[in-house]
């Protein structure tokens, strides 16, 4: 969601790239449904890991910052970027994955979390750039 809305709202002027710890899974049908609500498509989005942007030649050291939306991601981007000049901070946001009973409850969830990310988004980079 974060890359999604990062690239809505700021343009192709910033290179954002997101990571996980690992990537076993297609983005999440809600997570797609509640970004779809605000003009952020990630149908075609797919999860990728911190060690299969290395493996596919993406230089952490080419990075200025890294945003941990974990706590076990905040460990991985420290461990790999010891060696670097880079910023690792760390936002927390609430895992939607596993709440809510009905579709409902489970949409107002991730709607919750897309809406933590805008926060911290536009509290950091100000408010989403006008489409171009």
């Amino acid at each position: 969601m974060a890359e999604g809305i990062m690239k809505k709202f700021y343009g192709t002027d910033t290179y954002v790239q997101s990571a996980g710890v690992k990537s076993d899974m297609d983005i999440d049908g809600f997570s797609i449904a509640v970004c779809g609500e605000i003009g952020v498509e990630l149908d075609r989005h797919r999860t990728r890991s911190f060690d299969e942007m290395e493996q596919w030649g993406d230089d952490l050291s080419s990075f200025d910052l890294v945003v941990a939306l974990s706590p076990a991601s905040q460990r991985r981007a420290l461990e790999l970027t010891r060696v670097f000049h880079l910023e690792v901070i760390y936002w927390p946001i609430m895992d939607p994955t596993g709440l809510g009973e009905t579709r409902e409850a489970k949409l107002g969830s991730y709607r919750q979390t897309r809406d933590q990310i805008i926060g911290h988004l536009t509290e950091r980079w100000g408010p989403a750039r006008e489409e171009r």
